[in-house]
């Protein structure tokens, strides 16, 4: 018999473990939970999530409680009568009530390997902690945050050109290749939860538009590992004072330089390229854009603006 269950994500993220359920004849997946309609955009229009769209187009019940501890959404959500209850990017942390509606609880997609980056981040943490690998953990969810017992892992290697874009689009399709192979077995007795080692925990903390900004006292492959981390954001920036004006400058991709130079201190800007002392090494930048204008190389962009040697970016 087909698992039934019920999904409950948000982000772009979860997509790729709710299609895989859809397509799978291994599971029924009654609704879709998913966040209300937040304002974007310029015109700050609500837009649905991305999980809303994906539930909606395959004619799946759609449920967006404001608050996940809401009595009445959890009344609805006992209705589906669900055997499990798969959470990834839902975005909210669930009341004891639903974790304990199932029959077999809820089960979590998390992109880290599980006790390490706990927390809303571990995608770009991963990045910016300069990890050679990561990985994503099947879970069942517990009152903690991200504590509960690891029903199974898959580790990956990062790339060492690999920004948090192209991280995120692999880990979204590992973990629903594994979520898939992990829930069978799971239902039917043969996977057990073991406890995660709380010694070997750590934390991935929400990322904030002001972590984006670099600062030069750092080490070249710091700054890289800040910029990989933060694509597309918040993108990693500085400010360069131009003609009396402090001007936003963002830095979409740059390689480490074997050089010394004061932090912060554009040490050449030719046609050879953009080269910036950082607290160690140096920082060639291959691509940057200018708030309001558009990304270009740097030989481009030098040939247009008058940031030279000898100028700072703080």
């Amino acid at each position: 018999m087909p698992i039934s269950l019920v999904f409950m994500g948000t982000a772009e993220l979860a997509c790729a473990s709710l299609q895989a359920l859809l397509q799978s004849n291994q599971f029924i997946v009654r609704a879709a939970v998913t966040q209300p309609d937040r304002p974007k955009g310029r015109d700050l229009k609500p837009q649905p999530s991305p999980v809303k769209k994906l539930g909606a187009e395959a004619g799946l019940p759609i449920l967006q409680p404001e608050k996940a501890r809401d009595s009445a959404f959890i009344d609805r959500l006992a209705e589906f009568n669900a055997e499990v209850i798969v959470v990834a990017a839902y975005g909210q942390i669930l009341p004891q009530s639903i974790l304990d509606l199932p029959k077999f609880g809820c089960v979590n997609v998390h992109p880290s390997l599980l006790p390490k980056l706990r927390g809303a981040a571990p995608i770009q943490w991963a990045i910016l902690n300069n990890d050679a690998e990561t990985g994503v953990t099947i879970m069942k969810m517990a009152a903690g945050l991200d504590t509960g017992g690891i029903l199974s892992q898959r580790s990956t290697p990062i790339g060492p050109d690999e920004t948090g874009a192209g991280l995120h689009d692999r880990l979204a399709v590992l973990g629903a290749e594994l979520l898939v192979a992990t829930l069978p077995p799971y239902i039917a007795g043969a996977v057990a939860a073991r406890a995660q080692d709380e010694a070997g925990a750590s934390y991935a903390r929400k990322i904030t538009k002001e972590d984006g900004r670099l600062d030069w006292s750092q080490s070249a492959q710091a700054l890289r590992n800040r910029l990989r981390a933060f694509t597309p954001w918040p993108g990693a920036y500085v400010f360069w004072t131009d003609k009396g004006e402090r001007r936003l400058l963002k830095i979409w991709r740059a390689q480490i330089e074997p050089r010394q130079g004061p932090p912060g201190l554009v040490l050449q800007a030719d046609r050879a390229g953009l080269l910036i002392g950082c607290g160690s090494d140096a920082l060639r930048v291959e691509q940057l854009q200018l708030q309001g204008g558009r990304s270009m190389s740097a030989p481009e962009f030098l040939a247009g603006h008058s940031l030279q040697a000898g100028a700072r970016l703080e």
